[in-house]
C-alpha cells in the first residue's frame, strides 16, 4: 500500500461511466416500470454510492476516504443504460477508483435485476472520464530558474555537513525547476541581502529558496533581512509550511518562516533542518510553482 502521509489535503473529483447493453424490449420494460424484481435504477443509484464508500473493501490497496459526495446519473437510451458516478473528497489521495468501482456495481445491480428478461446482456465502457485534484492539475517546474541558500554558521565554517541545501535542490529538480546558484553562508544578514538583491535584480531568477535562519535563536535573522526586500508579502506560502509542519511534528510551531516577491521573484525562507525542508517542499510543491507562472502573468 502506498504511503501518502506526505501528501497534502486537497480537493479530488472524479467521475467514471459503464454501459449496460440490452435488447430494446428489456430496456422498454424498465422505462415503463414492467421489470419483476423492480425498478432497477434506483436500486443501481443506491448501490453505486454504497460501492464508492466500500471500495477500499473490495480492492485491497486502496486507501480508506471519508467521502463527501457520490453523483450518479443514468442515459437509458434504446439498446443501453449508461451509469456515471461523480465522487468528491477532501483528501490526500485520488478518488478515481471510487468512481469506476461505483459505476461498474451500478450496472452489475442493473444486469442482476434484467437477467431474467434478458440473457444476451453484456457490460462494457467501463472509463474514467476525468479525474482533479492531483499534481497534474498544477505547472511544472520546466523552465523556472532558481537560487538554493544554506545559512549555517557551522556549514559555512566547514563544521558541519550541509544537508538541507542538497535536499532543496533535490526537490526543486525533482519538480522539474534548474537550480541556476547554490550557495552557503554564514548567519549575515548583510550576505544574504546581497545575494538575494544579485538573484532578483540582477540575475532575474525566478525563485529563490533559503533554508536556515528561521528559528528565534540569537542569529536567525533571516526573516527580518527577507522581509525588508520585499515588494509583496505572500503569507500563505509560510502558513502552509507551519500547519503542515505542525501536523508532524510540535516544534513546527517555533519557524518564522516568510515568503513573498521582490519584482517577478518568488523568495522563501524555509526551516534549517533537512526533515522541516521536506515537509517544507511537501506543503509547497507544486502551488509554489503555480504562483511563479502567475507572476509571470498566467491564468490564476
Amino acid at each position: 500500500m502506498r504511503d501518502v502521509s506526505a501528501k497534502i489535503t486537497t480537493l479530488r473529483t472524479a467521475t467514471a461511466k459503464a454501459v449496460l447493453h440490452a435488447e430494446p424490449d428489456t430496456i422498454r420494460a424498465v422505462v415503463e416500470g414492467r421489470v419483476p424484481k423492480g425498478d432497477p435504477l434506483p436500486v443501481a443509484k443506491v448501490a453505486a454510492i454504497q460501492a464508492a464508500k466500500e471500495t477500499p473493501r473490495a480492492i485491497p490497496y486502496c486507501h480508506p476516504l471519508p467521502i463527501d459526495w457520490v453523483g450518479v446519473e443514468f442515459d437509458v437510451r434504446e439498446r443501453q443504460i449508461e451509469c456515471r458516478v461523480s465522487v468528491r473528497v477532501i483528501h490526500k489521495t485520488g478518488v478515481e477508483m471510487e468512481a469506476l468501482h461505483g459505476a461498474t456495481v451500478a450496472v452489475l445491480t442493473i444486469y442482476d435485476m434484467l437477467k431474467m428478461l434478458d440473457e444476451k446482456m453484456w457490460i462494457d465502457g467501463v472509463e474514467l472520464l476525468s479525474k482533479r485534484g492531483g499534481k497534474s492539475d498544477f505547472a511544472s517546474g520546466d523552465g523556472v530558474r532558481a537560487a538554493v541558500i544554506t545559512l549555517s554558521d557551522r556549514v559555512a565554517a566547514g563544521q558541519a555537513q550541509d544537508r538541507s541545501g542538497p535536499l532543496l535542490v533535490e526537490r526543486l529538480e525533482t519538480a522539474g525547476v534548474g537550480v541556476i546558484r547554490i550557495e552557503t553562508i554564514a548567519d549575515e544578514p548583510a550576505e544574504l541581502e546581497t545575494l538575494i538583491l544579485h538573484f532578483a535584480d540582477e540575475q532575474r531568477l525566478d525563485l529563490v529558496l533559503t533554508t536556515g535562519g528561521t528559528g528565534i535563536g540569537p542569529r536567525d535573522t533571516t526573516p527580518e533581512t527577507i522581509a525588508k526586500l520585499l515588494d509583496r508579502e505572500i503569507p500563505g506560502i509560510a502558513e502552509a509550511m507551519r500547519s503542515y509542519g505542525q501536523a508532524r511534528l510540535p516544534t513546527a510551531m517555533l519557524s518564522r518562516s516568510i515568503a513573498g516577491m521582490r519584482g517577478n521573484t518568488l523568495i522563501a525562507a524555509l526551516p534549517g533542518s533537512a526533515g522541516g525542508v521536506a515537509d517544507a517542499m511537501d506543503a509547497l510543491l507544486p502551488g509554489l510553482l503555480h504562483a511563479i507562472e502567475i507572476a509571470r502573468g498566467g491564468d490564476h
